[in-house]
């Protein structure tokens, strides 16, 4: 089988053939740590860690990821100075929030987060190989800006497909240094009302990174001239990758051989943002809903359409998660907790979807239908095939991140397991109780007791193999 990937740039399905055989590099845009996340924020890191999984459990690959961290920018300057305290607190606490929050949602550790201040000697040796090429200048002001001259490059515009005429102007600097109003800053002169502890010098004057010049740096330093995959949100496709583009290729680099973005939530509609007053920052929303649920909610739509937010989004995502949960319980009992351990086929049509750049909706189509056939089989007494099944709905789950018996999902969570179990229980009785009633006839008795259980949220369902219990969804709101 083989992976086939949407690519951004040469907008079509292409088939993934990594630069060194057997191994895979993936760089994708962290966030910038001006503010905690919300769920909107970290769509990305949820799209591309199914990338990750599949890559190393469908097809084998090394996989070596890198995630940013870009903790120095104009934002971040502003909110410090807004705040009144240095501007690498504010930014490492909100880095440390970032990680939390990831880590809430399942989403793997990347191989390595390098933050953007602890590689300024690669920015400027990068930004020192495009000025001696003649694709970059220093400001003839003495402002201690140098950018990167557009022009000087044919191609750019290419990954957006845009002629140079038709761009905006380039709104990341004082224009009056420039050429021409569309180059971009590499470098940022220090400004007098900017600390001090935000500058580093240059043979062209002290100052910080432009956020384009970061990336294109850090991702060369790990993964080498030429790799294989970069991603983020579409949002950054102009112009922050834009011009990772033009000023790595620029400077001689083969950069990365395939793109790939994935869509936003939106809520009402529009993008999920601050400035828009409608985000859900993780921290509060995993307080309110399992983590489970909400990693299910953003992994469930293809990584490349949107996912509208609406109230009762997450609700409808943890009763899908609870009916995967109920079958894996019922059939391996006494099983806390499972990882996949390589015996377990996973599905040709769960393949085939996951194949298809990563089309989860299908690959969770095949995953419920085995939950389907699973609680047929156990209807049935099969209780070996339930089993059987039930270790393959987990390898699905696993890959997509929403395996319910992964130890992820119980750490920290042993008070809900606890009241679980005690629930669990309890009843078990009382369904015990109704079934010597049904069996010594006393119809009015089992009736009560599942009367009882109905008003406390429980439903019972008579099947061939006995009673079955499940939470009655909203009961209580």
């Amino acid at each position: 089988m083989t992976l086939r990937l949407f690519d951004s740039l040469t907008r079509e399905l292409r088939d993934f053939v990594p630069v060194v055989p057997g191994k895979a590099g993936i760089y994708i845009c962290g966030l910038t740590t001006q503010a905690p996340p919300h769920i909107g924020h970290v769509r990305f890191a949820v799209a591309f860690d199914v990338l990750r999984r599949w890559l190393a459990v469908g097809h084998g690959y090394d996989v070596t990821l890198i995630r940013n961290v870009t903790d120095i920018d104009d934002k971040i300057l502003a909110k410090s100075a807004e705040a009144g305290e240095p501007w690498f607190a504010l930014s490492y606490r909100n880095e440390m929030e970032t990680a939390d929050a990831l880590a809430a949602l399942g989403v793997l550790p990347p191989t390595y987060e390098p933050r953007a201040t602890g590689h300024v000697p690669e920015m400027v040796e990068l930004m020192e190989t495009l000025v001696g090429s003649g694709h970059a200048y220093a400001a003839a002001d003495d402002s201690g800006d140098v950018y990167f001259d557009v022009r000087s490059w044919p191609s750019y515009g290419e990954l957006t497909r845009q002629s140079v005429e038709d761009m905006s102007d380039a709104e990341d600097a004082d224009p009056r240094g420039k050429r021409d109003p569309r180059d971009f800053a590499l470098w940022k002169g220090r400004k007098a009302d900017e600390p001090a502890t935000a500058s580093w010098p240059t043979p062209y004057g002290a100052g910080r990174p432009g956020w384009h010049l970061e990336c294109s740096a850090m991702a060369r330093k790990y993964l080498g001239d030429t790799f294989d995959i970069h991603g983020g949100g579409v949002d950054l496709r102009f112009p922050h990758h834009e011009n990772e583009v033009a000023q790595s290729r620029a400077a001689g680099l083969g950069f990365a051989n395939y793109w790939l973005h994935n869509a936003w939530v939106t809520m009402g509609g529009e993008k999920m943002s601050k400035s828009l007053g409608n985000s859900l920052r993780v921290s509060e929303v995993v307080r309110e809903h399992r983590p489970l649920a909400v990693r299910y909610y953003l992994t469930a739509a293809h990584y490349r359409s949107t996912i509208e937010y609406h109230e009762g989004s997450i609700e409808e995502a943890t009763a899908t998660v609870e009916r995967i949960e109920g079958f894996l319980r019922r059939a391996l009992p006494g099983v806390d907790t499972l990882v996949p351990d390589g015996s377990a086929e996973l599905p040709a049509d769960f393949r085939e979807a996951m194949d298809d750049d990563l089309g989860v909706s299908d690959a969770l189509a095949a995953l419920h239908q085995a939950v389907r056939a699973g609680n047929t089989a156990l209807d049935d007494g099969d209780h070996d095939d339930a089993a059987t099944i039930a270790r393959q709905v987990v390898a699905m789950a696993d890959v997509l991140g929403v395996n319910p018996l992964d130890p992820h999902w119980a750490a920290g969570g042993s008070e809900s397991d606890e009241m679980t179990a005690a629930l669990d229980a309890l009843v078990a009785d009382r369904v015990a109780a109704r079934a010597q009633a049904r069996a010594a006839r006393d119809y009015e008795t089992a009736d009560a007791i599942r009367d009882a259980l109905t008003a406390a949220g429980i439903a019972v369902e008579d099947t061939a193999a006995g009673a079955r219990w499940t939470i009655i969804r909203g009961k209580g709101d």
